[in-house]
């Protein structure tokens, strides 16, 4: 199951809207070993494409530096789909190489309403998860953290 606050989940959807119609990516990176995004990073397709989304290959390099500097890791790789359901792609499945991660997609193809969902990918294999949004980690069905959300 994905837990993520509600904060990142409006930040991915803005984004989404923002490039439509062209497809969003980024990263929201988190304390490694945790599983919890925390730490939002909106990136540039360099594809600039509706259909299609990679990440540019410095701005990775420099995110990923930053990460490990950081002491934090990938926890979920979010893209959107702009014509089509949130479902991954065979492109999107063979460029899976994060197996903890949670792969999310967003779905913007109808201009009222966005449709999230998020996914396991490993050897090739997608699984959906629950997605659980919340306020705050605080008090989430994970368990109690002693400190605060603070943006």
């Amino acid at each position: 199951m994905l837990v993520i606050r509600r904060d990142l989940v409006d930040e991915m959807v803005a984004h989404a809207r923002r490039d439509h119609p062209d497809e969003a990516c980024g990263i929201i990176a988190g304390p490694e070993g945790s599983d919890r995004p925390e730490r939002f990073v909106a990136m540039d397709n360099a594809e600039r494409s509706p259909t299609f989304y990679r990440f540019d290959s410095m701005e990775q390099l420099r995110v990923h530096r930053e990460m490990g500097a950081n002491d934090e890791e990938t926890v979920v790789v979010y893209h959107s789909h702009t014509a089509t359901e949130a479902y991954p792609s065979r492109t999107d499945v063979s460029y899976a190489s994060e197996p903890q991660a949670h792969y999310v997609l967003i779905s913007t193809r109808d201009p009222e309403q966005h449709e999230l969902r998020s996914y396991r990918i490993v050897d090739g294999v997608v699984t959906e998860e629950p997605v659980e949004v919340v306020e705050s980690y605080m008090f989430s069905h994970t368990g109690a953290d002693d400190t605060p959300d603070c943006p």
